[in-house]
């Protein structure tokens, strides 16, 4: 088994379960236009497009257009959070092994016996890292109430008594955070750095030739003391974001002089990490030893196996055996002949056989605190339901028993199932009530679903939420529910939005409903799961077909796959032109779809040029005259940020029809369009307000946001044109999605079936890939992720 890990952390993937996910059903349409196969040519029905859009044909996306020219998108061109451009390639096996495998198996035996007191345990931490996080959290809502007792003027009641909120009815514990007024939120990236650290670390930086630019970075990533550090070792700047290898050797190499060599123990330590940390953001959350090694040897260090070795023995990773696929037979019972006393022997060199997966503490920490999580409130419901621990269990380790109180759950859950709109919801409604942890999977129109179950369950007396991962989709869950039950994730964690905390600083509710949870990545699943306490039902409910996460890992997924829970498969089609289409990308076809007023709308381009051209007057002119949408509520989803087509050249045409300007605000004007990514994986689309000494004031869906002036550069982007993973999870009235024909290595059946997705009453199709569209939707699956989370859920479920 060998992965590869991508430059810059963009493209290959690889899951040591060997899956993507089960299969999960859709119903197929039964209306719709002739389909056609992916490779034939398109003939739409002989519609032309929206007024002003000549060329355009209403019906398929395949085949349409004559391939664009113009050079691949550049290096930044891919799609952004954990990308998707494939750029692995065959590495070969790694140099060195001797001394350095014996140590690594060395320090394996000596973890798993707890003998290593610098590198935890692989497995055991899960509960105490729980248990720590929420004294914290408790803390700290402790600390808050004490606060808010007091009051600013020390006056008992403070501001939550001045401002008249309650706690929110129902809620035990802690009162509810009070939601901030309307004013401007701090970026959550930011942080306050020390100026005098930071010219101290500018003046290292210039010393070793690097960028003066990097040093807020820099004191962000190394601390007060990070000039120091950078003395000492100057391969610490591969910690920082854009820095490549090459770029820390230079540095290194001016700093040090010859004492700088491709073997230094400190350039092994910061390679590891290095690598380790690209691989995380291509979405991996473990890395098998191999590649590891091999990727150590292409940077040219003279003994990995000895790196990977004492990476393990001080802790830097975490070791675990890979027991799934063909590893498996290394974990196999087989008998050991003792008659020649070399029993031993032998059993240690099969043991030496078994492939081993490396991970970062936090994310191997995450995956065993998400099934740690899932496996508690699968088991803690059903006891705490029959009032005794749960030992009546159906077999399964799910706590699945048939006591009292499962017929309790029975009962409410049969009687607002019989209320249900729709059989499907009946069916979420049934398995939400007897279950701890369930799965609902669908297309748009199954969200419906999980927001009839929170409405029943609040209806019943229970404190029941619906949590989406945008501001958009919350918007959208609020106009089903209201606004007290609408909030998003983050809203729900960090108690500015729903039921605040209890005492145990855990969330205040019974039932929570997580849509679009295909987004969330593994440390934001394990945060979610940590908060809910025992007895609380969780669903989490998504479309599979969609883009994985930003961030590494890939939970729903694996929750799907590991098969310890309830799953719900909706059999509520998406409806009109752009449902069928859209669910026909999710089987693999590109078919010509009828769209007699247009819904769906293909513009044919040969060159990047004229791709440009097309889309900047589709947002600009057509689809405003033909559909009534103005250019507002019109979003343009592209392949890349790099390359002709990107989301640079296309943001810097629409700025120039729709608001020209000198950008008197850090490259900005007044009223623009902008995405604001205020960490990894977060994108808040949001118009320019204006500026203040202290930063750019955004107008976002959240509400104001001001980010400061240091970090404007990097985490806002004009807005008009977004990438296909900025755009998941959030709809649009009309939505253009531009493929170039340079797109083919980007393209893959999850981007495609979550840019057109996007539209709520109208796509089009600005096409110049010509055939690479249908072979992308047809052949190009999203390669898969390197996680654990499978085989820790089995274990976790099956231990009873």
């Amino acid at each position: 088994m060998t992965d590869t890990i991508p430059p810059s952390g963009d493209g290959a993937r690889r899951s040591s379960t060997a899956t993507e996910g089960p299969a999960v059903p859709r119903t197929a349409h039964g209306s719709g236009g002739a389909g056609q196969s992916p490779s034939g040519a398109a003939s739409g029905p002989g519609a032309s497009g929206p007024e002003g859009a000549s060329g355009g044909t209403a019906g398929s996306p395949g085949g349409s257009g004559s391939g664009g020219s113009g050079r691949p998108a550049d290096g930044s061109g891919s799609e952004g959070e954990g990308g998707d451009k494939d750029r692995g390639k065959d590495q070969g096996a790694a140099s060195g092994g001797g001394p350095g495998l014996a140590a690594l198996a060395a320090a394996v035996k000596s973890i798993e016996r707890g003998e290593s007191p610098s590198a935890p345990a692989p497995r055991g931490d899960a509960a105490e890292a729980r248990r720590k996080r929420r004294e914290a959290m408790a803390a700290e809502i402790a600390e808050t109430q004490a606060a808010e007792a007091a009051g600013e003027d020390g006056t008992p009641g403070g501001a939550a008594a001045d401002a008249g909120q309650e706690p929110a009815a129902g809620t035990t514990g802690g009162p509810r955070r009070p939601r901030p007024a309307e004013r401007p939120r701090a970026a959550r990236q930011s942080a306050v750095v020390d100026p005098a650290a930071v010219e101290a670390v500018r003046t290292v930086l210039a010393a070793g030739g690097a960028p003066e630019t990097l040093a807020v970075a820099a004191v962000r990533a190394l601390g007060e003391g990070a000039a120091e550090a950078l003395r000492e070792d100057p391969w610490g700047v591969l910690a920082l974001d854009g820095v490549r290898v090459e770029h820390a050797d230079a540095f290194a190499r001016a700093l040090l002089g010859g004492t700088a060599g491709p073997g230094d123990p400190r350039r092994a330590h910061a390679l590891v990490g290095h690598l380790m940390e690209r691989a995380a953001t291509a979405g991996h959350t473990a890395l098998d030893a191999d590649t590891l090694r091999a990727e150590l040897a292409r940077n040219a260090l003279p003994d990995p196996a000895a790196a990977v070795a004492a990476a393990v023995e001080e802790g830097q990773v975490l070791v675990f055996r890979d027991t799934t696929g063909d590893a498996s037979r290394g974990d196999a019972e087989e008998p050991v002949n003792s008659g020649d006393g070399g029993g031993a022997e032998d059993a240690e060199d099969a043991e030496a056989d078994v492939p081993l997966l490396l991970a970062l503490d936090r994310y191997a920490l995450a995956e065993e605190s998400v099934a740690d999580g899932c496996v508690r409130l699968l088991r803690s419901l059903d006891a705490e339901s029959a009032g005794e621990p749960d030992n009546e269990g159906d077999g399964d380790g799910n706590g699945n028993g048939d006591g009292d109180g499962s017929a309790a759950r029975r009962a409410w859950g049969e009687s607002a199932a019989a209320a249900a709109p729709s059989p499907s919801a009946a069916e979420l409604i049934r398995a939400a009530a007897g279950s701890g942890l369930v799965l609902h999977t669908g297309g748009e129109a199954a969200r419906a679903e999980p927001a009839a179950l929170v409405a029943a369950a609040r209806q019943a007396g229970l404190r029941a939420y619906a949590a989406a991962y945008t501001e958009n989709g919350r918007r959208r869950l609020a106009e089903e529910l209201g606004e007290d039950a609408a909030v998003t994730v983050e809203g729900l964690l960090d108690g500015t939005q729903g039921p605040g905390r209890a005492a145990d600083a855990a969330l205040a509710l019974d039932l929570l409903a997580v849509l679009d949870a295909p987004r969330l990545s593994v440390v934001e699943a394990a945060d979610l799961v940590e908060a809910l306490p025992d007895g609380a039902r969780l669903v989490l409910s998504g479309d599979p077909y969609t883009l994985p996460p930003a961030g590494p890992g890939r939970a729903f997924a694996d929750l799907l796959a590991a098969r310890i829970c309830p799953r719900v498969a909706s059999r509520t089609p998406d409806a009109g032109p752009i449902g069928e289409l859209v669910s026909c990308v999710g089987e693999g076809e590109l078919p010509q779809v009828d769209a007699p007023d247009k819904e769906v709308v293909v513009v044919p381009v040969r060159d990047p040029r004229e791709a440009v051209h097309r889309a900047v007057q589709l947002v600009a002119d057509s689809v405003p005259r033909a559909f009534g949408i103005p250019a507002e509520e019109t979003q343009v989803v592209a392949v890349a940020h790099g390359g002709p087509v990107g989301t640079r050249a296309l943001n810097a045409a629409l700025k120039e029809r729709l608001n020209p300007g000198p950008g008197r605000f850090g490259g900005f004007d007044q009223g623009d369009r902008v995405v604001y990514v205020p960490g990894p994986g977060r994108a808040l689309p949001g118009t320019v307000a204006g500026a203040e000494p202290e930063g750019l004031r955004l107008s976002c869906e959240g509400g104001p946001v001001l980010v400061p002036r240091e970090e404007v550069a990097d985490a806002v982007r004009h807005g008009w044109a977004v990438t296909g993973h900025q755009a998941a999870a959030m709809r649009w009235p009309a939505v253009v999605v531009v493929v170039p024909g340079d797109a083919g290595a980007l393209l893959n059946r999850a981007w495609v079936y979550t840019a057109f997705g996007r539209g709520e009453r109208h796509l089009s199709v600005v096409q110049g890939a010509d055939q690479a569209l249908a072979a992308a939707v047809a052949e190009g699956a999203a390669r898969p992720r390197t996680t654990r989370l499978v085989t820790v859920l089995k274990e976790l479920a099956a231990d009873e």
